[in-house]
């Protein structure tokens, strides 16, 4: 089994970055690997139960898809999800946490466990992950710099800084 983490600051609201994780039709501007994704079942109201099917970009122009179930949803704050092989034992998870350390600045954290037991697949496992890993990672980054670019996205989630606001009027 191989565990892949990794977090970092972002500077916007923990809500805004999760608006923009929520919006599938965006993935494609800041994704490089996905091609779409599509909603197969929506889940409840906060999304736990959704399923998607992720459609990405491989390696040598090949095109992939994970079907990826949704749960343990916390708006805002964070989801886990399990990418569905049609193989037992090739399931593999992930989770998403957004932690608000200020105002528009937020921790964002990754990890994805994943075992792949069937040949051929299991011999390049570690340079198949590599991969995979280096764009998930890209991904993550590219959605906070395109929301740096795209200040009207979301606007009403913006937070205020408390002390921007001290300055300018004055105390």
């Amino acid at each position: 089994m191989r565990e892949h983490r990794y977090s970092f600051e972002i500077p916007h609201a923990a809500a805004r970055f999760w608006a923009l994780i929520q919006d599938y039709d965006r993935w494609t501007d800041y994704a490089p690997m996905v091609k779409r994704v599509d909603v197969l079942w929506p889940g409840d109201d906060d999304h736990n139960g959704r399923l998607r099917r992720v459609i990405y970009q491989m390696p040598f122009g090949r095109e992939g898809s994970a079907l990826e179930l949704v749960t343990d949803v916390e708006p805002e704050c964070g989801y886990t999800y399990t990418m569905i092989s049609k193989d037992a034992g090739n399931d593999q998870t992930g989770k998403i946490r957004l932690e608000p350390i200020g105002p528009s600045r937020t921790r964002f954290s990754f990890e994805e466990r994943y075992h792949l037991q069937k040949a051929p697949w299991k011999w390049f496992e570690g340079p198949i992950y590599k991969f995979i890993n280096k764009k998930n990672e890209e991904s993550m980054r590219r959605a906070s710099e395109w929301l740096s670019a795209h200040p009207e996205y979301r606007a009403d989630l913006v937070e205020p800084d408390p002390q921007a606001q001290r300055q300018s009027s004055g105390s």
